[in-house]
């Protein structure tokens, strides 16, 4: 009778797991959404006039514990400019196999030319498509990203045009005066920069 019980009681459990609404996805039919500040794959912008931020500084390169970036910089042709400064970048590699994702390298840039997007789902079955290029990072003139897998069924492109929550933040250095203004150039293409909304207000 002993046995009979527990079996009994065991069913139990099992029906009302049966009644409950599932807690996964229908991935990759369904994407989860996800947080404001998520740190996906990178992006390189561009100014809204189409001149390419990076000015090959190097600087995300430096700040990069994983060292996982490769940045080499060259001066820009005096009759077809690439970048607004002196210089520009001339290659620029992201080794997404040894990256850590966290956005030091955003932090470090001075011209807001990397920034992260929501898409993660970066598999592959070779380490050479693991290492990202100028060509896969850098936006199009329209705002729009390219992606190396674009006809990859387990990725939600729309992802790749969600702007970083940190390019976003209200309060730079902890100033509640700069709450709500934007404190960063304009970038072409309909990913969101606009401000996070007031703390406050979000909450409730």
């Amino acid at each position: 009778m002993g046995v009979i019980r527990e079996l009994i009681k065991g069913l139990r459990v099992t029906g009302r797991q049966m009644l409950d609404s599932p807690v996964t996805t229908k991935y990759p039919a369904e994407f989860r959404e996800k947080p404001q500040r998520f740190h996906g794959r990178h992006v390189l912008n561009r100014y809204p006039d189409g001149m390419e931020k990076c000015i090959g500084c190097e600087l995300c390169a430096g700040a990069c514990p994983a060292r996982c970036i490769y940045v080499r910089g060259q001066d820009n042709p005096i009759d077809a400019p690439v970048s607004p400064g002196e210089r520009y970048g001339f290659v620029y590699e992201i080794n997404m196999l040894r990256c850590i994702f966290c956005a030091l390298c955003v932090e470090a840039c001075p011209t807001e030319a990397i920034t992260m997007t929501h898409l993660f789902e970066m598999s592959s079955t070779s380490r050479q498509d693991g290492i990202y290029t100028k060509d896969e990072l850098l936006m199009n003139r329209d705002g729009s990203v390219p992606h190396m897998f674009a006809d990859d069924r387990l990725m939600n492109p729309d992802e790749l045009l969600v702007a970083d929550g940190w390019v976003r933040a209200t309060a730079p250095a902890g100033s509640a005066a700069y709450e709500g203004i934007e404190m960063w150039q304009g970038t072409p293409g309909p990913g969101d920069w606009a401000p996070e909304p007031d703390q406050d207000e979000r909450d409730r």
